[in-house]
Formats: structure tokens, C-alpha cells, sequence
């Protein structure tokens, strides 16, 4: 079997999709996106597969990961990482689908039958969280995700921090003491005032804290840390298992978020659970996209012992026009019980692609960029 064509489509809300064609007439679907910079990955991707993929024998998953990785003098980063997920994505989809079983099984079998899920409420700035909380709870989700602040100076007003630590309060007194809360920081924290709002937020047991600082200040985990015993959770802006040896390393954080559209795909990321679980650090995906991004994270899910929750945006305030389910034939393989996702079941990824939807969204295309914000003295806000 060879690779003999590839096409890509860029559509809304802010995904970027692959389809890898075989001579043997089995395709591939992957999701290789960058949120903001979905042309710049559509480049890299063009790139890859041209120079790497076209042509090749797509069983050879480990190979052409490595010739896509190391083939360049230079590595890593957002938008080549991300490319190559997207086409890791679709070879394991391929591979799956000529042995007619899930990718799951061909990395190790279950090792549970169901992962947690949680779900996003409020917006960039939060906003009728409360509700929104309630609501998923009734839906039956056990877990919340919410951005915890606006922006936020080096040092700045408490009154600021107060009004995090009421949204929080009363969500826990709405929803109850096992309902699990997870604050993200978003890195819009510097490291003075992080350490403030991780301490006051203790009292409220938030299931974790997320970038509570950048990873590019991952130095500063260990004040983070030493300032409050909520689990440290980060990880959507690393990219590889060499940017997560030293998070772990160090060992301030608690939970690793790779995200299985920018981090390497369903190769790397096996890798990166497996690293985690040696330093006894959970793995809960970052997926705030599309259901080729979804399931992939599933695959992984479903064979790593470590595996504690999955993040995923079914409705997600990005999601506007357009949402996960729209692109697929077979929306029930994302059907929740309890709160939980069961493991896809066909074939592959088990994603069944609405072809057809897919090609009339993509001629709307899309620009997607995240906002920019300033502070009030007109200085650059971390978004």
C-alpha cells in the first residue's frame, strides 16, 4: 500500500482537516491545526507530505514520524508539530482501518472502558458561570473547566483576584463538593500574582489549576507550587517529548495537558503519557477542537494507565456556526453517559466524515485569530 494523494480543508469555526488517499482505496483523516495559524500549518503540511509521505508505504507510522521530525535540520515548534500530528493522525487511521480494528488495539487494548470528561463554560472573559456549571451538571458532566481571570498585570488590584475567588465560591456551593472545577489560568498570570490567586484559591479544592504561569517560565512551577497543594496541570504549549522531559524533571506539575493536534500526534503523545506516568504525573489531553482531534485523544485515553480526564468543546464558545459534531455521519461515538466518554468502536479513528458538509465549509474557509488585549496603560495583555 502507498500513499497517492492528499487534500486539506480549512474550515470554520478554526480547524484545518486531512484526508490521506491510498492506492488501495482507504483514506486517512487527520486534524492538523494551529489555533490562529491554520494557513501557516496548511504550508507545513504541504511540505511534509510532499517531501515525506507521497509515495510511502503508510504502515510505517514510526519511520515517517521520524523522517518528518528529524528529516529537517531544524525541529519542533507549533506549526511543524502540529502539521505532523495531523498526518500521524491519519496513517494510524489507515493503519486501523487495512487491519479492520481500532487504533486503540493496535497500541496495547483497553486498559479502562470510559473516560471522564469535562466541559468549558463562560467565555475568554468569564461570564455566567455559575448557570452554565449547573446546566452541565444536570447534563450529567461531573467536571467544569472555566478561564479563571481576565487579563492580569505583573501586580495588580485584589479586587481583581476577589472576583476569581467569588465565581469559584459559588460554584462550589451551586454544584456541590465533589464536582470538580478546574481554574485556567490561561498564562495570562505572571508569576507575582499567581502565586496569590493559587493560594486563595485553595480553600475551594479545585480539581487543578492550569498554566497558572507560561511554560517558558517553567522555573516558576516551584513557587506555584510551594504556594498551594491544588494539582499544577500544563502542557498545550509544549510540543514534544524532549519540551516535556523537563516540566517533569522538574517536578512541580501534576498533570500533563499535550494536545494530540500539536504535540506529535498519537505516536508522540503514547510516549509522553508513558514518560509522565514514571514521575507518577496524570495525562489529560488538551482538545479544544474538531472530532478528528477528539477521538485521536481517545485512542490514547483508552491505553494509558495515567489517563484522568479529557477535555473536549462540544459546544465551546469557539464553536460559533460550526460545531464538532457537524463534520461527522456518526455523532454518537461522542455520545456522553454520565459524564464519560466511551472509546470508539470502528475501525481506526471510528470517525465517519461528512464529506460532503466538509467540502461545502471548506469554500467559507476562515481566518481565525485570537483576540488582542491591552491593559489600561496600553501595554500587550497575555490573551
Amino acid at each position: 500500500m502507498k500513499v497517492i494523494s492528499y487534500k486539506l480543508y480549512q474550515v470554520p469555526p478554526r480547524w484545518l482537516f486531512l484526508k490521506i488517499e491510498t492506492d488501495e482505496g482507504i483514506v486517512g483523516w487527520g486534524e492538523p491545526v494551529l489555533e490562529g495559524r491554520a494557513s501557516s500549518v496548511k504550508a507545513a503540511v504541504k511540505e511534509l507530505m510532499d517531501s515525506y509521505v507521497v509515495g510511502q508505504d503508510p504502515s510505517n507510522i514510526e519511520d515517517l514520524w521520524n523522517i518528518m521530525y528529524r528529516g529537517g535540520f531544524y525541529r519542533g515548534g507549533g506549526v511543524l508539530m502540529s502539521a505532523l500530528s495531523g498526518i500521524d493522525q491519519a496513517l494510524w487511521d489507515i493503519k486501523g482501518k487495512k487491519l479492520n480494528t481500532s487504533v486503540y488495539n493496535l497500541l496495547g487494548g483497553l486498559c479502562r472502558t470510559s473516560i471522564r470528561a469535562y466541559s468549558w463554560i463562560g467565555g475568554d472573559r468569564p461570564s455566567e458561570v455559575i448557570a452554565m456549571a449547573k446546566d452541565r451538571q444536570k447534563s450529567g458532566f461531573t467536571a467544569i473547566k472555566m478561564n479563571g481571570t481576565e487579563e492580569l498585570q505583573f501586580i495588580d488590584n485584589y479586587s481583581k483576584i476577589d472576583a476569581v475567588l467569588e465565581r469559584v465560591a459559588s460554584i462550589r456551593e451551586a454544584c456541590g463538593r465533589d464536582f470538580g472545577i478546574a481554574i485556567d489560568f490561561h498564562g495570562r498570570v505572571h508569576k507575582p500574582m499567581a502565586k496569590v490567586l493559587a493560594k486563595k484559591l485553595e480553600e475551594f479544592d479545585p480539581m487543578f489549576i492550569e498554566e497558572p504561569v507560561l511554560c517558558e517560565n517553567g522555573e516558576s512551577f516551584r513557587d506555584i507550587a510551594m504556594a498551594c497543594s491544588i494539582p499544577i496541570a500544563t502542557g498545550e504549549r509544549l510540543f514534544s517529548r524532549w519540551d516535556f522531559k523537563n516540566i517533569l524533571q522538574q517536578g512541580y506539575v501534576d498533570i500533563i495537558q499535550p494536545d494530540l493536534s500539536h504535540a506529535g500526534g498519537i505516536t508522540e503523545c503514547k510516549k509522553i503519557a508513558a514518560m509522565a506516568e514514571a514521575y507518577d504525573v496524570a495525562f489529560a489531553p488538551h482538545c479544544p477542537l474538531g472530532p478528528i482531534a477528539l477521538s485521536s485523544c481517545l485512542q490514547v485515553d483508552a491505553i494509558a494507565y495515567n489517563a484522568v480526564i479529557q477535555e473536549q468543546s462540544i459546544g465551546i464558545h469557539y464553536n460559533k456556526g460550526n460545531d464538532v459534531l457537524d463534520y461527522l455521519s456518526n455523532p454518537e461515538i461522542f455520545d456522553f453517559d454520565k459524564g464519560s466518554l466511551g472509546f470508539p468502536t470502528k475501525p481506526g479513528l471510528g470517525v465517519e466524515i461528512n464529506e460532503k458538509f466538509m467540502e461545502e465549509q471548506s469554500l467559507k474557509s476562515h481566518d481565525w485569530k485570537n483576540p488582542i488585549w491591552r491593559h489600561q496603560d496600553g501595554s500587550f495583555a497575555e490573551w
